[in-house]
């Protein structure tokens, strides 16, 4: 009997670096790490050569590893506009290579791919990056000099975890799903 196997392809967008991660989840919860890495962009000088560049990779990725899903990390909420806009059009690159290949996308917010990882919201970029080397027992030699390789497979592995957890399986999370069991709480 062969059990059921889904590759995840995690996103970190930017547009100095993109951290990306693809993992192979067999059964159940059997994780393997099939590639990480960093995509450098800060030594194209015109914004729209890097995000040619993200999307180029990202369909390179897909082409390659045929992943099943993937997952974006959303763009945070800053004060510096000029960056919001160009991460978010980093973000939107990155969706329009998977949607060229039709292939699913979930976006989750940095706080969310954090807890799930580490179970802190909270966690810093090391943190984040300890507990990827201890769930794939990555060697410390093996391990990136950059944490945003780290990070994109933290997004593939918090959409993993979102995927295993009860509340996605029964198809209600978040505000529907209080309402749904607390009507008692909701005024009108």
């Amino acid at each position: 009997m062969k059990k059921s196997e889904r590759i995840i392809l995690g996103i970190d967008p930017g547009t100095t670096i993109m951290g990306y991660g693809i993992i192979k989840v067999t059964g159940k919860s059997e994780l393997e790490m099939i590639e990480m890495g960093a995509l450098h962009l800060s030594k194209y000088p015109d914004h729209a050569l890097k995000l040619k560049k993200i999307f180029d990779r990202c369909v390179q990725l897909i082409d390659t590893h045929a992943p099943d899903e993937m997952a974006v990390e959303a763009p945070f909420f800053g004060k510096n506009v000029q960056s919001m806009l160009k991460l978010g059009r980093a973000q939107g690159v990155a969706f329009a290579a998977a949607l060229s290949r039709d292939l699913h996308i979930a976006e989750y917010a940095p706080r969310k791919i954090k807890k799930s990882v580490t179970g802190s919201g909270a966690a810093s970029k090391e943190q984040v990056s300890a507990m990827v080397q201890r769930i794939f027992k990555i060697p410390q030699s093996s391990m990136p000099n950059n944490l945003d390789a780290t990070d994109g497979i933290a997004v593939a592995l918090c959409h993993h975890y979102q995927l295993s957890s009860p509340e996605m399986k029964r198809g209600v999370s978040g505000w529907k799903a209080f309402i749904k069991e607390n009507p008692s709480r909701v005024k009108d």
